[in-house]
């Protein structure tokens, strides 16, 4: 099953000229860390005429969508019919689609996101341990006509910001995400809020906990403690195979990957919101050589960390 990437889904939606690609960009969003877009379910439902329609299967981003009218939900192994409207919440972990029933549509919104978007440092969440992302769970839910109006609010107030010129635009739409994250999880039944925590399940999430522990970097001086596999499942007294076998389980990520995503976001960070020189920002997070971090961070984003700051 192929994966689609956020370059992927414009792509799909975009009439194919680079001048149309870029309309559908959010502005500023070259200087934000991670992604996010908005979109009214009308104008991407019109886009998909004139294409075959948008394939089943994973997404590299979260998703959350308003969706109004007759509908029908393919998502992991289950078929969901809508009759009137429903919020859907989608992981990159899990396939899903939907079928629109009603010809002519009747409304509804989607955002997409990155986990960089939603940083545990910048809104106070970890997507993965949230019951409404995770695999097996039931993130479809039917809404009332009040929370129907109460979401698409929410959703008219992240469309309007998006295209505002006001600074601190990306934080507050950080917030927008994250009510609808708390308006979705105080629909899930109250057992599904309060999983009983396996031993693996534990393991994953203290490892998080310390990752999450080192940041922000708010210093040159200051660096990391804890860079590799190994200094993590030392600290956690378990053994370096272990740790990456819980965490491949849990975020289908070995262990690696997951430190490195997150030493990458904060170079992000630093690159944009500091006045640090690539050679401060390189050893704050635990690379002797310039050169080895300039790598390291042309592999994670495919630009030099010179390029990136630009």
């Amino acid at each position: 099953m192929d994966i689609t990437s956020v370059e992927n889904f414009y792509q799909q939606i975009a009439f194919g000229s680079e001048a149309e690609l870029q309309a559908l960009l959010p502005k500023g969003i070259n200087k934000e860390i991670g992604h996010f877009n908005v979109f009214s379910q009308d104008d991407l439902r019109e886009r998909l005429k004139q294409k075959s329609g948008m394939p089943y299967n994973r997404r590299a981003y979260y998703k959350i969508s308003l969706i109004c009218g007759r509908n029908r939900a393919e998502y992991a192994d289950r078929v969901i019919d809508i009759d009137k409207s429903a919020l859907l919440f989608a992981t990159p972990k899990v396939p899903y689609h939907y079928i629109p029933l009603d010809a002519n549509g009747s409304g509804g919104y989607f955002c997409i996101f990155t986990d960089e978007f939603l940083l545990q440092a910048k809104s106070g969440v970890v997507l993965d341990e949230l019951p409404i992302f995770k695999p097996g769970g039931y993130p479809i839910f039917e809404l009332t006509d009040n929370d129907t109006a109460d979401i698409a609010y929410i959703f008219r107030k992240m469309a309007k910001e998006i295209t505002s010129d006001y600074a601190h635009k990306y934080d507050l739409l950080r917030n927008y995400v994250v009510e609808l994250i708390h308006y979705g999880q105080k629909l899930q039944p109250a057992t599904s809020l309060y999983p009983t925590h396996t031993a693996s399940a534990r393991v994953s999430s203290l490892f998080i906990e310390l990752l999450e522990r080192q940041f922000p970097i708010e210093s040159p001086q200051q660096q990391l403690s804890l860079r590799t596999a190994k200094d993590y499942a030392d600290r956690l007294a378990i053994h370096v195979n272990h740790l990456n076998k819980v965490l491949k389980e849990h975020t289908g990520k070995t262990t690696t990957a997951i430190i490195s995503s997150r030493i990458a976001q904060e170079a992000k960070i630093l690159l944009k919101q500091t006045d640090w020189n690539v050679s401060e920002i390189a050893y704050s997070l635990g690379f002797d050589e310039v050169a080895h971090f300039s790598n390291f961070f042309k592999k994670q984003t495919t630009l030099s960390p010179v390029a990136f700051r630009a």
